[in-house]
């Protein structure tokens, strides 16, 4: 007998048991527009509701009320099988932002977009002719049509008997065992159901006994998959915002951990996982007695705490220090509450993750990573459920793409998971996370009384609560031998748990729920033998997914893991993506500054500890994976916009209060003129830096009239720039400032007898020019028609460059997330210019043209659609970089913008920056020369994103883009194109709306981008000079005039954070990391006697090290892509010696000890 035959035996035997007790309703409810109480609607109010194509009753979007209505009569037989005593349930499904279910007039349920699915009892033991009345209220979505998808009645018996549901179920989930582990028993099992006792129907108890007659055919194959365990943990994926506000989550969070701590008590088995200190944090301070409930809860072992993360972020537009610092409040966190550190990472929900993550992960104290989101992809299915995830520097972490979550407990599509996790790993021991999510809710009633049914089923796997720290240990020292040859065998096509299986996915209906190392192939390659040249650092770069047999048990996945959904989250929204990276940056500054005011100035000026930590945790708040991405609805950015705005408020006032108590401990002679004040310019980073600067002139002596900039001996300095503008009754000096790397330098701004004559302009000109770059501005389009690299003489544009490209951006359910796959397919028209500036006109005015003399400045508006752009291309001199300084008016709905660059380079590949490192992707387009063809996981990489900056090399020369705040890019061999802006209208209607500033620059480059130092030229853009102005200054200090405070004297370490520790006011925390792929050398220097003491982790905890360890020689050796964190502390002083010594720290920091 076929396998077709025995599943259409199979399937007609079940659908003929399911509809004994079990009745589609659908088609009989009746509908009211009005709003109102169930029971005070009359029922001429009422009309029959038509089906659509699918099956379902739908109404328009916009927040609109539907009300359904039935009454259902019980009869005495359904298919002739007798009812009288079973208990009554409705199972009901909707897509509707809000729900009640009343049951005879009285309210007995509520739901929402993500708890959209119940199973009402209408009667415990029915009765024949019982009447009962449902009524149902639903609200549409704001942004989606509203849905009643299902309404089936269901008779069922007590959980300790049989019904023929039950074991219709019973058989479906056998057939599915069958087909998949014994398809040679279909035959013989197809020929036992046929001896079903169908005539026996209308005598309940005698065809019950037929059912377990059958049932007790098939024992034989119960210990078989018994063997199989399906392992539970409770969970309530919880959104801190979404389509709702911050306000709402903790009312969501009190409900849902209320409801589970009350289903503790009446399930003691039932286990339960939850993430996010921050929102535990919240309950503490706000619910404590609820608090101290999940407390003993966590000791006992049925609450399990994971997620070492302050929030669950977005992961793929945050900085290294930023995820650093997620990890490290977030584990303190639960170190400090709950007496442990957390070994898990979890991140279901994010919108996919950065290379370098494990290797944070692992230094924060998780060996585990767990995720669910790559279900998601639109183009290629995962193809691995376990694996190794291995980042650039070597460091793995044991990683799981786990089961759906917001899933409940379907028997049938709960044992086919459990079937096909094994045929993909060879596990018998599978995860699954019963519980509504996304706005909580967690386990209900009604799955765990299905669980314990299920459980006592003979032909259902063996169902265990345990926790998913013991899973995931469990797994990686049980099974990984089984999954090595079962996971390296699976494509991904073959994968079948996908969003689009449901029946509900918006492709499939108009009804829609949320819906290449260091190590390259060879892990045993030691990181010491890693290249040194650029070339072969570009070459470990180049990522794969091929899979490490020989060292590991399972798969190694070595790249970054890249979401192909939700590509427009680089983009939309731009306001929050520029104000995390400017918070980013501020909040570098702020401790940086705070910590060498602390160390220099300890009399005058204390840690901000508390309330450094406090701006970070407001930050790190809005990193959140629904926030920073712009994918909320309106309230949400208005607060987020508060707080964002408030951290900088807060660090930009700790870092002047900073610098100027640094300023003060500087020791000065005296001043060259009695009202002279001083002026003491910052490099917040570690290298030399020359920029200009601008500052004002003091308005308090109105009988001094001129001024300049002076050197200590009061010699006023060449190239200085002053302006007078009577329109802000202010003036202004601009100079050259040349600062060592985390430094200072000091100037006098003093009086002088006669006005300062302005260094003449630049010209005005279509032509901006210096030594290094020649560009010309179309004066018809206000593009670049051309760019000339002169010490190169080399054309860089292709065609002309900065081109603002629009494209209609629209047909995707997703708004918010998805960018239109096909939008290329829609180009819209070309901008439209308005006005061109060249001179003093390009300026701005006021402050701005104190630089008008140091740089030469093209401003161009434009027009596109019903939206202004105005940009000023700034050459400053001496500079290789172009910038375009953007302002936008954006007004556009359903529009992308890019800029786009085609250039003269024909590239292999195009590097981009991630958080601490950086990565090679193939490109949209290979070039004729590249003889690999793309995989498909690499084509639907269209749109990638980016930190800081993206490159397109060849083999001697290469150019780069810089931005400050944009992150979403695609290029082709030939081409960069920058993604702007968006428009889209959901969730949140005013997205993107307003203005906008923002700038991005090309720098052309010879050699490769680390021989070229892209890096630094990225945070250059970033971190202007900071010039502080002290009226009355002290000649009491200790300081020189000029110094770097600290410098790691290394090309390619870039210093991310100096802190004071967590545990020892007395010490600091130093961490940086290697950005070109090559062995670093770590040498201290520091004006005032800092040396580094031990090479500590994330926690800031002494790292361990063997006995079989390098030599203390070799200690400050950081390795390609590595990310190191130091202790420092002051070298002790010598009798009589100055208050700060320089000094140089080359002993070997992880072999070094705290002392006690």
């Amino acid at each position: 007998m076929t396998d077709s035959v025995n599943q259409s035996i199979f399937s007609g035997v079940v659908e003929s048991l399911r509809r004994l007790t079990q009745c589609d309703v659908q088609s009989g409810w009746h509908l009211c527009d009005r709003d109102g109480s169930i029971t005070e609607l009359p029922s001429q109010f009422f009309s029959k509701a038509e089906l659509n194509e699918k099956g379902y009753l739908v109404w328009e979007k916009g927040r609109k009320v539907r009300w359904f209505y039935q009454e259902f009569y019980v009869p005495e037989q359904v298919q002739g099988y007798p009812v009288e005593g079973l208990t009554l349930r409705l199972a009901l499904t909707w897509w509707a932002e809000f729900a009640e279910v009343f049951v005879n007039g009285e309210k007995v349920q509520e739901g929402d977009l993500f708890d959209h699915s119940c199973r009402v009892v209408l009667s415990q033991k029915v009765v024949p002719g019982e009447m009962v009345g449902v009524g149902i209220r639903l609200i549409s979505p704001g942004h989606d049509i509203g849905g009643l998808m299902k309404s089936r009645l269901v008779y069922e018996s007590d959980y300790d008997a049989i019904d023929p549901g039950f074991v219709a179920d019973e058989l479906a989930v056998l057939q599915r065992y069958l087909e998949t582990f014994a398809p040679e028993e279909l035959e013989t099992v197809e020929a036992q159901i046929a001896q079903l006792e169908w005539s026996a129907v209308g005598d309940r108890t005698q065809f019950n006994h037929s059912l377990h007659r059958l049932r007790d055919r098939f024992h034989r194959f119960s210990p078989r998959i018994k063997q199989h365990t399906i392992y539970m943990v409770g969970h309530a994926h919880l959104d801190m915002a979404w389509l709702w506000d911050v306000e709402e989550t903790w009312r969501a969070a009190e409900r849902t951990f209320q409801s589970v701590l009350n289903l503790q008590n009446e399930f003691p088995d039932l286990t339960f996982c939850h993430s996010t200190p921050a929102l535990y944090d919240w309950i503490e301070q706000n619910r404590p007695e609820l608090f101290a409930q999940i407390v003993e809860r966590v000791k006992e072992g049925r609450w399990e705490i994971v997620g070492g993360l302050w929030v669950e972020p977005e992961m793929n537009l945050i900085g290294a220090e930023a995820i650093a610092r997620h990890i490290l409040y977030g584990q303190r966190y639960y170190q400090e509450k709950f007496g442990e550190i957390n070994r898990i990472a979890w991140l279901p929900d994010t919108f996919g993750f950065n290379w370098q993550l494990p290797q944070l992960l692992k230094q924060g104290g998780m060996d585990y990573f767990i995720t669910q989101k790559f279900r998601w992809n639109d183009t290629n299915k995962y193809p691995y459920e376990v694996f190794n995830w291995q980042a650039p520097d070597g460091s793995t972490v044991f990683s799981l793409m786990s089961a759906p979550i917001g899933e409940g407990i379907d028997a049938i599509a709960l044992s086919a998971y459990a079937w096909e996790w094994f045929a993909r790993t060879g596990s018998p021991h599978s995860l699954w996370l019963p519980g509504v999510g996304d706005h909580g809710g967690g386990p209900t009633r009604d799955m765990l009384t299905l669980a314990q049914r299920w459980q006592k089923s003979p032909f259902f796997p063996t169902l265990k609560f345990t926790t998913v720290l013991k899973y995931l240990e469990a797994l990686e020292n049980r099974d990984a031998k089984a999954m090595n040859s079962k996971e390296a065998s699976i494509h991904p096509k073959e994968a079948s748990i996908h969003p689009k299986d449901s029946p509900i996915h918006p492709k499939d209906s108009s009804i829609h729920p949320k819906e290449a190392s260091i190590h390259p192939k060879d892990s045993s390659i030691h990181p010491k033998e890693a290249s040194t040249t650029d070339q072969d650092a570009i070459a470990t770069l180049k990522h794969s997914s091929d899979m490490d047999q020989t060292s590991s048990p399972i798969p190694v996945w070595n790249d970054e893991l890249y979401l192909e959904f939700h590509r427009g989250c680089y983009t939309t929204h731009g306001d929050q993506k520029c104000f995390n990276r400017r918070s980013e940056a501020c909040l570098f500054d702020a401790e940086l500054w705070s910590s060498l005011a602390t160390i220099v100035a300890p009399h005058t000026f204390s840690y901000p500890k508390i309330e450094l930590e406090q701006v970070w945790k407001q930050v790190l708040f809005n990193q959140f994976h629904d926030i920073l991405p712009g994918s909320s609805i309106t309230q949400v950015f208005v607060e987020a916009n508060e707080a964002w705005e408030n951290a900088l408020y807060r660090c930009m006032k700790l870092s002047l209060d900073a610098r100027s108590a640094i300023a003060a401990e500087i020791y000065l002679p005296t001043p060259p003129h009695p009202d002279a004040q001083l002026v003491v310019v910052f490099n917040s980073l570690n290298w030399s830096r020359s920029d200009i600067v601008q500052v004002s002139i003091p308005q308090a002596n109105k009988m001094i009239r001129h001024w300049h900039i002076c050197d200590l001996s009061g010699e006023a300095i060449g190239n200085q720039n002053y302006v007078c503008n009577p329109t802000l009754n202010s003036d202004f000096i601009g100079f050259r400032a040349d600062i060592p790397a985390v430094g200072y330098r000091c100037y006098w701004l003093c009086p002088c007898e006669t006005e300062p004559h302005p260094l003449p302009l630049q010209t005005d000109s279509l032509v901006l020019e210096n030594e290094f770059l020649r560009a010309t501005v179309d004066p018809t389009t206000g593009e670049l028609a051309t760019l000339f690299d002169k010490q190169h003489q080399r054309e860089i544009l292709s065609h002309p460059g900065n081109q603002l490209q629009a494209f209609r951006d629209e047909g995707q359910y997703w708004d918010a997330w998805n960018i239109d796959p096909n939008y290329a397919q829609h180009p819209l028209p070309p901008t439209k210019l308005l006005a061109i500036e060249t001179g003093q006109q390009a300026f701005q005015g006021g402050i701005d043209q104190a630089q008008s003399a140091f740089e030469s400045r093209v401003r161009v508006k434009r027009q596109l659609g019903q939206s202004i752009f105005d940009q000023t291309y700034m050459l400053q001199q001496h500079s290789p970089v172009l910038k375009i300084s953007t302002h936008v008016d954006w007004r556009d709905r359903h529009v992308v913008v890019k800029a786009a660059f085609p250039l003269t380079v024909a590239a292999d590949f195009a590097t981009y920056e991630i958080a601490g490192g950086a990565i090679l992707r193939s490109l949209a387009t290979p070039i004729a020369r590249t003889t690999t063809p793309q995989t498909e996981q690499e084509k639907a990489q269209w749109e990638v994103s980016a930190l800081g900056w993206a490159d397109l090399s060849e083999s001697d020369y290469g150019v780069s883009i810089l931005s400050d705040c944009k992150h979403g890019y695609d290029c082709k061999s030939d081409q960069i194109r920058l993604t702007l802006l968006r428009g889209s209208e959901f969730p949140d209607p005013e997205a993107d709306l307003g203005h906008h500033e923002f700038t991005y620059a090309i720098y052309p480059h010879a050699g490769s981008w680390q021989s070229a130092q892209t890096v630094r030229h990225a945070q250059d853009l970033r971190h202007p000079l900071h010039p502080v102005s002290i009226e009355q200054p002290s000649s009491q200090g200790s300081l020189p005039p000029g110094g770097s405070l600290l410098d790691l004297q290394s090309e390619n370490l870039i210093l991310t954070a100096l802190k004071q520790s967590e545990d020892n006011p007395e010490a600091w925390i130093l961490r940086c990391y290697e950005c070109h792929g090559k062995p670093a050398n770590l040498t201290l220097k520091s004006d005032f006697g800092l040396a580094i003491a031990y090479s500590v982790d994330l926690l800031e905890r002494p790292n361990q090290v063997s006995a079989t360890s390098a030599p203390q020689s070799a200690a400050t050796n950081i390795q390609p892509w590595q990310i190191r964190t130091f202790t420092l502390k002051p070298l002790p002083k010598k009798e009589g010696a100055p208050k700060h010594t320089p000094s140089s720290s080359p002993h070997d920091p992880q072999t070094d000890h705290p002392t006690p």
